[in-house]
């Protein structure tokens, strides 16, 4: 069975990447978001101040949120190691929606997931 978190089918030979160094910054909480990003290879940590809420590796998204409410970034984004990224933009994000319903619950699962870890973490 296919991990409901591994988002590999979005990182086509046609997608652009991003490298970030460990340690700098992806986005910060406040950032306006136009895009989403798949992690390609690496790990990126999501955190608040000095607390951690998440940190992913390789076909895992992140960003997504700020896409969804048109809300400014709720949190800031670092490499932890080295890593390339493929934005999605939100019109890509709209398309990949309209056209793979699929796609719009595999996001959903993710939501779902990060609220109920944040939720125990309370």
């Amino acid at each position: 069975m296919t991990d409901p978190d591994d988002f590999r089918l979005l990182l086509g030979p046609d997608v652009p990447s991003r490298a970030f160094k460990a340690g700098e910054v992806i986005f910060r909480e406040g950032d306006r978001a136009e895009e989403f990003y798949v992690i390609r290879s690496g790990a990126v940590e999501v955190r608040s101040g000095n607390r951690v809420f998440e940190t992913l590796g390789e076909n895992e998204i992140f960003g997504e949120m700020a896409l969804i409410d048109a809300s400014p970034r709720s949190a800031d984004a670092f490499a932890r190691t080295d890593v390339v990224l493929a934005p999605i933009t939100e019109k890509q994000y709209l398309f990949l929606i309209k056209h793979t319903p699929y796609f719009a619950l595999k996001v959903l699962r993710v939501l779902a997931r990060r609220l109920r870890a944040q939720n125990k973490a309370v």
